[in-house]
């Protein structure tokens, strides 16, 4: 693909959701810094996008730390003088174990990562729109099918997933006033290490194990690449993208 002036930020993109976004963004042409906390995960994501790492900066970022976001973005401008999308994607999950039984410890990891994260990024990213020219930018969101419906044992990230369909909105709605869209991407079942366990079995709400069905990562990023692909006066709100037979419409 032909490069143009388009310049992306992903969130967790040395694996998964991220590392294909990020892929898929460098195949269409844009200047994409990886942001991630494994270094060399990042520099194995640029290599893999051969001719088009040459658009890539791998820039190693905790989202949790506020001073750490800062960084990415001054990076990222410094680069690439702009920015036209922030991809939210950076998340972790805790164990599955009661939620009496979480500590403090583990509720706020997931916390400050999945939701805090969220929020630093996307508020350097309001900064860096607003006030660059042409103006504005859009902001997608990983919501997952947690911000719809909990699995078992799973309240920190449910908590936090809900949040952010909270966060997309608002958002969405401050944004206006800068050419600012905001959208959000709720994800069921993409075969990426994280969800592989499904394959093997995964507990169900009735408590029983049970194999789910997964889908290819690439039609998350293809679904990512068109939301990023619209002008800033249409937005997708929300899309649900899932493995059509996982257990989520319904009773499963």
């Amino acid at each position: 693909m032909t490069p143009h002036n388009r310049v992306a930020i992903v969130t967790g993109a040395g694996t998964g959701i991220g590392k294909a976004a990020a892929l898929a963004l460098l195949r269409d042409g844009y200047r994409v810094a990886l942001a991630g906390r494994r270094k060399e995960l990042l520099e194995q994501a640029v290599k893999d996008a051969g001719a088009a790492g040459a658009r890539a900066l791998a820039v190693p970022t905790d989202v949790g730390d506020p001073q750490s976001v800062r960084i990415l973005f001054a990076r990222t401008k410094e680069a690439f003088g702009r920015l036209d999308l922030l991809f939210n994607n950076a998340g972790i999950n805790a164990p599955g174990i009661p939620l009496e039984e979480l500590s403090y410890e583990q509720w706020k990891a997931v916390v400050d990562i999945n939701l805090t994260g969220a929020f630093l990024c996307t508020q350097e990213a309001f900064k860096l729109m607003k006030s660059q020219a042409p103006r504005g930018g859009r902001i997608i969101n990983n919501g997952s099918i947690s911000a719809h419906a909990p699995r078992p044992d799973s309240a920190p990230y449910t908590a936090t997933k809900h949040a952010i369909t909270g966060l997309t909105k608002v958002t969405s709605l401050d944004g206006r006033k800068y050419d600012i869209a905001c959208g959000q991407i709720d994800i069921g079942n993409a075969l990426t290490e994280l969800a592989a366990r499904m394959a093997k079995g995964v507990k169900q709400a009735n408590g029983t194990v049970a194999v789910e069905p997964l889908m290819d990562v690439e039609h998350v990023a293809r679904a990512v690449l068109h939301m990023a692909s619209l002008p800033l006066d249409a937005n997708v709100q929300f899309m649900t993208i899932m493995a059509t037979k996982m257990p989520f419409v319904g009773r499963g």
